[in-house]
């Protein structure tokens, strides 16, 4: 199911973001992310709104982060969309978890193309972009493995090669799991109503 931007998503997804910056979504986190875990931690990133995200923005809600970019022909809006359709199974328990699509392509994604993008997808989701220092340190924090693929006859025509993981963080953003490429929205369903 594809989402357009209205003015009722709009109205959501800023009480939402409102909401997850005071703490105030979802204060019963079940399971906890083991801090031993090196995947994940800190960042500064923009969201999609143009305000500045923080690993504390979204405090209090388990977060599903996905890494890609809004050029990807195929791999970035089918994991999109499949997350899109699990929080849809969902229902109300849904408002539980934050879900966060980074570009690893920050000189294209700005704000307004990471908005125009999220259109066609489920209206919690944030994009995160930021400067290209910001994004590899982000990435490289949950040891995501991206690199620009150029093409021999236009350098400015290229492609992002990337690793494809659905990461599951808990209310402090720290690792719980992560999902491989490919995972149906009724698996990710599941495995996301397990947590409580």
């Amino acid at each position: 199911m594809l989402w357009t931007r209205s003015a009722r998503f709009k109205a959501i997804v800023l009480l939402v973001i409102a909401l997850g910056a005071c703490g105030q979504v979802s204060e019963h986190c079940g399971t906890k992310g083991n801090p031993d875990v090196p995947i994940g931690g800190d960042f500064q990133l923009t969201n999609h709104l143009g305000q500045l995200a923080t690993n504390d923005s979204y405090a209090n809600r388990y977060r599903i982060v996905y890494f890609g970019f809004t050029f990807c022909p195929d791999i970035c809006p089918t994991e999109l969309q499949s997350i899109s359709a699990a929080l849809d199974m969902m229902g109300e328990q849904a408002t539980e978890f934050q879900p966060l699509f980074i570009t690893i392509d920050p000189d294209r994604d700005d704000v307004a193309a990471m908005a125009t993008y999220l259109e066609h997808f489920h209206p919690s989701f944030i994009g995160l972009t930021g400067t290209p220092a910001a994004i590899e340190q982000t990435a490289h924090a949950y040891k995501l493995y991206f690199a620009k693929a150029s093409s021999f006859e236009d350098p400015n025509d290229y492609t992002m090669d990337h690793s494809s993981f659905i990461y599951i963080m808990d209310c402090e953003g720290r690792y719980i799991r992560h999902l491989s490429q490919g995972a149906s929205p009724k698996e990710i369903a599941r495995i996301l109503s397990e947590l409580n």
